[in-house]
């Protein structure tokens, strides 16, 4: 049954041309500008349950001067709701004040369900709680890891648990993922799926002619902050550099630890072994990793790790910190972990290389192995399941959705029931002065021919939109 969805996520800045795809924004940079992992995996989920027949929306804030409706490849809708941004392209928390335009956008594009993205945004906390108001079936998505101890996890976690103690489903990224949302918001294991994340093979081909013959390139692409482990990078290069006379470093991305990472070539005196090409673009991904032969992953926290996948994609042996959902992503065989302490970073860098130099890892068999295990095809599969779900329950009621808001804590429970019962008013009032039979409704984007294929791994689509 095909579904019309709304989802909530945080797209940057570049995502602005009807013509422009993930491929075309800007990458792995400090700036608002980037494409993360969680862009990305809107982008081709969207993307993919359009041509599985839905109607996919895209609800986010304004960049810039760009606000208004704009459509991406595909007939992708993107509404850029003109909300005032604070700090880094985020948005002053409002909890009502997006429930009048949210409203609009969901009556004109007849919304059946409100899929949120990522703990962070406030858009996506807020655009649940009005589509559980309106009686919409709602589903959120976790891309994140967060502790339980400072102040920032504490409040993050505590609205997540107002926000998810009335949602539909929850979706994960990872094994990991999935233990670490059940613990921060209270939830039950059973009502939380995994589904991973998964790459474009096709982008990610492996060229071995690009990397060099006289010594072996380790690749870095990575935002340079303190959680990604950069300053486990800034002690390991040097020692890696001392034991390895033909080890060559190239690193991608910026970040406040890039200015630690230009310190460190000069104190060592490594500009000739070491390589910082900046920020790139997402397209220029690829051609990085090709002229490499190990891409190194010493982050301190991660939910899943998609450049991982990437970088295996492209026939690169990979080392990486045994953190968070990582241990998931790829088979031991293509892999060589490390605790996150710089000594166990060094010395799996140099089981690494030993391996690559005796011939016995065979890089070439990566990327058809990540060809058969990823697939966004299959994520939207296991998605559309999801929706299948959480539209055959029964809906709560308004009584239901307060008792699980007050179950929420002894002080915050109260807060939270208040605010349900508020914004169940604020409804009725929307309802009264601006009557939804006033709303015109949007005419979908032209539906093209469907017929059955099967993508690059073998998955049978079962929709695919002609050209």
């Amino acid at each position: 049954m095909p579904y019309n969805i709304a989802c909530v996520p945080l797209l940057p800045q570049n995502a602005l041309s009807a013509n422009q795809a993930p491929a075309e924004w800007s990458a792995t940079s400090s700036t608002p500008s980037r494409v993360c992992g969680v862009e990305s995996h809107i982008y081709q989920l969207a993307s993919k349950l359009s041509d599985r027949g839905h109607k996919v929306i895209i609800i986010t804030h304004q960049y810039d001067t760009r606000s208004g409706v704009r459509y991406l490849t595909n007939g992708l809708k993107v509404y850029y709701v003109p909300f005032f941004v604070i700090y880094r392209e985020s948005t002053m928390p409002t909890v009502f004040s997006f429930f009048p335009i949210f409203r609009q956008i969901v009556i004109r594009e007849r919304i059946q369900i409100v899929h949120g993205h990522a703990s962070l945004s406030s858009m996506c906390h807020e655009a649940i709680l009005h589509g559980r108001t309106m009686g919409l079936r709602t589903c959120f998505t976790d891309h994140s890891l967060f502790g339980f101890a400072d102040a920032a996890s504490i409040l993050t976690n505590k609205l997540l648990k107002f926000t998810l103690s009335d949602v539909d489903h929850v979706i994960c990224v990872s094994h990991t993922c999935k233990e670490n949302t059940v613990l921060r918001a209270s939830l039950d294991p059973a009502s939380v799926s995994v589904i991973p994340n998964a790459v474009v093979a096709e982008n990610f081909q492996p060229d071995p002619s690009k990397a060099s013959k006289d010594y072996i390139t380790i690749v870095v692409i990575s935002r340079l902050f303190y959680n990604k482990g950069t300053d486990l990078l800034v002690a390991a290069i040097p020692r890696i550099c001392e034991i390895h006379p033909t080890v060559h470093f190239l690193i991608a991305g910026s970040g406040p630890k890039a200015i630690d990472l230009q310190q460190m070539i000069e104190k060592h005196m490594l500009q000739d072994r070491v390589e910082m090409v900046g920020p790139i673009r997402h397209e220029e991904v690829r051609d990085v990793m090709v002229r490499g032969h190990i891409y190194l992953h010493p982050s301190l926290t991660e939910a899943f790790g998609t450049v991982l996948v990437e970088a295996a994609s492209c026939g690169l042996y990979v080392v990486c910190t045994e953190v968070g959902g990582i241990p998931e992503v790829l088979p031991s065989w293509m892999t060589v972990f490390a605790r996150p302490e710089e000594d166990d970073v060094v010395d799996a860098t140099c089981r690494a290389i030993a391996e690559l130099r005796r011939g016995n890892v065979k890089t070439e068999k990566f990327h058809k192995r990540v060809q058969q295990m990823y697939s966004w095809t299959n994520v939207a599969m296991r998605t559309e399941r999801v929706y299948d779900g959480i539209c055959c329950g029964e809906q709560a009621s308004l009584m239901d959705r307060l008792k699980r808001y007050y179950g929420c804590g002894v002080w915050a429970g109260k807060l939270f029931v208040i605010c349900a019962v508020v914004d169940y008013l604020l409804w009725w009032v929307l309802e009264f002065w601006y009557p939804r039979c006033n709303i015109d409704v949007a005419r979908d984007w032209p539906a093209k021919e469907i017929k059955e294929v099967k993508d690059g791994s073998g998955i049978r689509v079962g929709k695919k939109r002609s050209e």
